[in-house]
């Protein structure tokens, strides 16, 4: 068994009826595991061109669902990336384009990795309650582990930042709206824990008063969020205890509540925090300079404010994971192509 954080070891790649073969072995789960094996599941469908396995009538391939490691199938086109066959796999790639940072993310942070796809793989399941239950729970686990522990040692954390003047979140109201302004520029509205209680009291205005119809949620300065202020990682006394106040204070469970009259207008950086919670409003609205990204694998960490139950309902499982595994960059135009973003104007 690998050392807890120690390297994955670098995965073959599969022929679809190899890939079988391996899934119908009763050691299947230890081979292909972030702790005794393989650290992800590779399978290449353009080896062996038309085959297409259909996972509900094929026993071995519904185990896909129950290894303990990224799945990832390698198709020709957008046509190959239908089947069912692939369908079942955590991501798709066409003609393996990005894999390597991926595989490379896995190597670094195999047990956030194989969080993530489990993660994903439940919430298909579970109503935006219980999936925002699940997402803290594993967040959590993840920081008592290994790899966000190396990268705290080796992080360069910025300095925490000094109380700024006025609120971190502006609320006001102008007859039926209410505009709640992420207000803290000069960190390019890092979700701070300040910002979070500001926005949760914010949304509970919103929550609570049925005459206002509308809500816009915005940001000041450059980026609508830089996502989680990395000051404030590491600084939480215990993951038991940091579950209990993502159970208490949550901006992502009242963007729910109130999701049909809130618009998320959108800017800039959309990293972490900045794009998992607009995700959970009813509009999107997009400048053509915003671009989205999913950092929080690099840290041994999985999408913590939201992201594994708000983006799927918006780009699916596949997407997600990809944004997760690769840590790319998305821009506006792919955004809205992909559902994230419903609307693109200037700023």
């Amino acid at each position: 068994m690998a050392e807890p954080g120690a390297p994955a070891r670098a995965a073959g790649v599969l022929r679809p009826s190899q890939a079988l073969d391996a899934l119908a072995s009763p050691y299947v789960l230890e081979r292909f595991s972030a702790l005794t094996g393989e650290p992800v599941f590779v399978v290449d469908f353009r080896l062996e061109p038309g085959v297409d396995v259909d996972p509900a009538e094929h026993d071995a391939l519904q185990a896909l669902a129950w290894l303990p490691c990224p799945t990832i199938a390698i198709v020709a086109d957008d046509a190959a990336a239908r089947t069912p066959a692939a369908r079942a796999f955590d991501l798709v790639l066409q003609d393996d384009q990005g894999l390597g940072g991926v595989l490379a993310t896995i190597d670094r942070a195999p047990l956030a990795s194989l969080a993530l796809v489990q993660l994903l793989r439940q919430g298909e399941r579970l109503d935006l309650h219980h999936a925002l239950v699940a997402e803290s729970l594993v967040y959590s686990t993840l920081q008592s582990g290994p790899e966000f522990a190396a990268w705290l040692a080796t992080a360069a954390k910025p300095r925490r930042a000094e109380p700024g003047a006025g609120p971190a979140v502006r609320v006001e109201r102008f007859g039926p709206e209410l505009v709640l302004s992420l207000d803290r520029p000069e960190r390019h509205n890092a979700f701070s824990v300040e910002i979070r209680d500001a926005l949760v009291e914010g949304l509970q205005v919103a929550a609570a008063d049925a005459s206002i119809e509308h809500v816009v949620l915005r940001g000041e300065g450059p980026s609508f969020s830089s996502g989680g202020d990395l000051s404030e990682f590491g600084d939480l006394p215990d993951p038991a205890t940091a579950h209990a106040v993502r159970s208490t204070r949550n901006p992502a469970r009242l963007l729910v509540a109130c999701a049909g009259r809130v618009t998320a207008r959108v800017h800039g950086g959309c990293i972490g925090a900045g794009a998992e919670l607009p995700a959970f409003a009813g509009r999107v609205v997009a400048a053509e300079n915003a671009f989205f990204q999913l950092p929080e694998l690099s840290m041994g960490l999985v999408p913590g404010a939201g992201g594994t139950a708000s983006l799927p309902r918006r780009i699916g499982r596949q997407r997600t994971c990809w944004l997760a595994l690769s840590g790319e960059r998305i821009d506006a135009s792919t955004a809205r192509r992909w559902g994230l973003v419903d609307e693109i104007r200037p700023r």
